[in-house]
C-alpha cells in the first residue's frame, strides 16, 4: 500500500521547521500547462501534431494555456493567434477550460488597443486571458500599473496576470511587492503566473496572498522548483508540456497524500533542470525533442526564430525520460 505523506515535523528533534516549511499542505492543485506549438521542417505549424498533443493535455486534466511563450505567442501575428484559438476549440470542445495570452503587439499603433483586441479574441472562444508583459505595460509603476491592468481587462469576468523574468524575455519584469499587492485589489484578476525562478520572491507572494486575498492563485512558473506546489502555489509551467499526464498524476498523488508524489516530482524536476538550462529560451526545442522521444510528436521542429539545442540533446534527454516513466509506474 502506498505510503502516506507525513505531517511536517521538527528537524533532528531539536528545533521547529522554518515558517516556510510549515506552509506545506496537502490539497488539490490547479495545474495549467503552456502547450508547445510544434512546427514542420518547412517552418509552418504542425497542426496534426499540435492537435494530438493539445488533446492529450486537456484529457489529462491540466488546463491548456495557448499562445504562451511555449506556444510562440510573442512571435505569432494576431491572425495566427486567432487561428490557434479557433483550432484549439475544435480539438478540446466548447466547454473545456483554456488560458490564452494577450499582447500589446498587434494591428494597432496603441498598445492598449492591441491588448484590448487580443482580449476580445480570447473571450470570443471562452478562454481566460493572461496578460503578457510588454515594454509599455512594465513602464507603469504603482497605482498606474494597476490602472493599466484594469483598462486592459475591462469586460473580462476572470483573467490572469504574468510576471516574467528577463531570462525568458527582455521585456519581462518582476514587480515590486507593493505593486503586486495592488494587483490583488483587481476583482477580475483571479491569479498571476510568477516566473522569476526565485523561490524567495514566490514565497513572499504566497505570504502576501494568504493575508490579503486567499482565493488569489499564485501560479508558479518556476520550472526549476516545481515542488513549490507543496507550499501553496498552483502552476502554469512550460515544463509540464513535456508530460502533462505525468504532472497530472503527480498532482493526484499529492492531493491523496500518496508519498509516490516525491519520486515522480523529483524525476520531473531532474528533467526540468536540463530542459531549462541556459540559454533558457531554447527549452522549447528541448521540449519538442523530448516529446519526439516519447512518441508524442513525429518530428522535433520549432518556430524558426527559436534557439536550438545541440545535436546530442536527445542523448541527455533519453535517460531522463526513462526515469520519469519509471516513477509513473511506481507501486
Amino acid at each position: 500500500m502506498p505510503t502516506a505523506i507525513a505531517a511536517p515535523a521538527t528537524v533532528s528533534g531539536t528545533m521547529p521547521v522554518t515558517a516556510f516549511t510549515n506552509r506545506i499542505r496537502r490539497r488539490k492543485i490547479h495545474g495549467a500547462t503552456a502547450v508547445l506549438l510544434p512546427y514542420t521542417a518547412a517552418g509552418v505549424i504542425d497542426w496534426d501534431g499540435f492537435g494530438k498533443h493539445l488533446k492529450a493535455t486537456s484529457v489529462s486534466g491540466l488546463e491548456p494555456a495557448l499562445n504562451m511563450d511555449t506556444g510562440f505567442g510573442p512571435q505569432l501575428s494576431p491572425a495566427e493567434r486567432r487561428e490557434v484559438l479557433a483550432f484549439a476549440r475544435g480539438i478540446i470542445g466548447a466547454s473545456a477550460p483554456l488560458v490564452a495570452g494577450i499582447f500589446a503587439i498587434g494591428d494597432h499603433a496603441d498598445p492598449l488597443e492591441n491588448y484590448r483586441a487580443s482580449l476580445r479574441d480570447v473571450l470570443a472562444v471562452g478562454g481566460t486571458p493572461i496578460v503578457f508583459q510588454s515594454p509599455w505595460l512594465t513602464a507603469h509603476q504603482g497605482a498606474a500599473l494597476a490602472d493599466a491592468y484594469r483598462k486592459i481587462l475591462d469586460g473580462a469576468t476572470r483573467a490572469l496576470g504574468f510576471e516574467l523574468g528577463t531570462m525568458f524575455a527582455p521585456f519581462g519584469r518582476i514587480y515590486a511587492l507593493d505593486d503586486y499587492a495592488r494587483l490583488l485589489d483587481i476583482p477580475n484578476l483571479i491569479g498571476a503566473k510568477h516566473s522569476s525562478l526565485d523561490r524567495r520572491l514566490e514565497l513572499q507572494r504566497l505570504e502576501l496572498r494568504d493575508r490579503k486575498r486567499p482565493d488569489f492563485m499564485v501560479m508558479t512558473g518556476n520550472d526549476l522548483a516545481i515542488d513549490l506546489v507543496q507550499y501553496g502555489s498552483d502552476y502554469l509551467l512550460g515544463l509540464s508540456t513535456c508530460d502533462p499526464e505525468g504532472f497530472a498524476l503527480r498532482d493526484k498523488w499529492w492531493a491523496e497524500g500518496d508519498a509516490r508524489f516525491f519520486q515522480l516530482n523529483d524525476a520531473l524536476q531532474a528533467l526540468g533542470q536540463i530542459v531549462f538550462r541556459t540559454p533558457v529560451p531554447a527549452y522549447k526545442h528541448s521540449a519538442a525533442i523530448y516529446l519526439h522521444l516519447a512518441g508524442r510528436l513525429g518530428q522535433t521542429e520549432v518556430h524558426p526564430a527559436c534557439q536550438r539545442r545541440p545535436a546530442w540533446e536527445a542523448e541527455i534527454l533519453r535517460p531522463l525520460h526513462d526515469q520519469v516513466e519509471a516513477a509513473k509506474r511506481q507501486v
